[in-house]
């Protein structure tokens, strides 16, 4: 028996190490833009030429069309479209939003400026929705996806290794989120200065985001034993923060990569994140509903766990029980 357990230890790490550079790494090779939404506003001429000319580029664009600039930028800020390209008398503007994805803004820039050059013609940026001068590059915001991860996963280990049950777990796992989202604004909104929107609307989606982790971990626990500790934390760490594009956007990444991110904890965490800071609050309702979904079912796992448990419990007759009843 020890020398099986020997040789599945040694072959497990090697896989291990195998599925997380895949994880990672594959992702990260295939990124390019995949019906990336798109504005495109001004004249119907012009904008038709223009519109042919990103459709070059087979799959990379959905293109919008707009009436005028305002309908384009009020696109970007409602989080429907990325950016937009309007032409006008004066030759052609690429609206960005940094803020939604510095990667993306430096993408279409590229794209824009290049087509534009063919033509002989130049391009004005102007970055509607611009990164918080503290992050303009999106670093922080992307980095902060894992920590919560980590302390969505701890909470859940803790509450469950600690024996809490029932209501007390819960109330344990609702009230340690909604702290480390207290916290976790103060340092990032008050302290670092890269979260610029409503400060409790950040706490509050931080704290939905570990709670959506926590909860996921105790309640699977409870249901399944320790064991369920270790599947929601390989799957939240192995899949849940390559796949979440905090560092890039969706529509970036291959599918269905991009889309299961989306699903699970830390892409939705990001999403929001970013909704709520940067743009109003725009698009958000996607995301909130998906990490309210596996904190609700995570929470409803733990009461459902205690209540197996005592069933099980109250089925089993005590020593006492045992003597008093008559033999057969």
């Amino acid at each position: 028996m020890s020398t099986r357990r020997t040789i599945a230890a040694i072959v497990l790490v090697p896989l291990l190490a195998a599925l997380a550079l895949w994880a990672f790494a594959w992702p990260a090779t295939r990124t390019a833009p995949r019906d990336l939404p798109l504005g495109v506003a001004g004249p119907p001429a012009a904008a038709a030429q223009l519109e042919r000319g990103l459709r070059q580029h087979e799959g990379a664009f959905e293109i919008h069309r707009y009436a005028d600039e305002a309908a384009a930028r009020a696109a970007i800020e409602d989080r429907t479209v990325y950016g937009a390209v309007v032409v006008s008398g004066r030759g052609a503007e690429l609206l960005t939003a940094s803020a939604a994805s510095p990667m993306v803004a430096q993408l279409l820039q590229q794209a824009v400026t290049q087509q534009a050059a063919a033509s002989g013609a130049g391009v004005r940026t102007v970055d509607v929705v611009p990164a918080p001068a503290a992050d303009p590059r999106g670093a922080a915001l992307s980095s902060s996806v894992l920590p919560l991860a980590l302390a969505g996963i701890v909470a859940g280990a803790v509450v469950t290794l600690l024996g809490l049950r029932g209501l007390r777990a819960v109330t344990a796992l609702v009230l340690g989120a909604a702290l480390v989202g207290a916290v976790a604004a103060a340092v990032a909104h008050s302290w670092l200065g890269v979260l610029t929107g409503d400060w409790w609307a950040e706490a509050g989606t931080l704290a939905l985001a570990t709670l959506a982790v926590s909860a996921a971990v105790a309640g699977l626990a409870a249901v399944v034993g320790t064991a369920g500790i270790g599947a929601v934390a390989f799957l939240v760490m192995f899949l849940g923060n390559p796949f979440s594009a905090a560092a890039s956007a969706p529509r970036l990444l291959p599918e269905p990569v991009g889309t299961i991110g989306q699903w699970l904890p830390p892409g939705a965490s990001a999403t929001l994140l970013r909704s709520v800071s940067f743009f109003d609050g725009a698009a958000a309702t996607g995301p909130a509903l998906t990490l309210a979904w596996w904190a609700a079912l995570g929470l409803g796992a733990v009461m459902l766990g205690n209540t197996l448990k005592s069933r099980a419990k109250g089925a089993v007759p005590t020593a006492a029980e045992r003597e008093l009843a008559p033999a057969g």
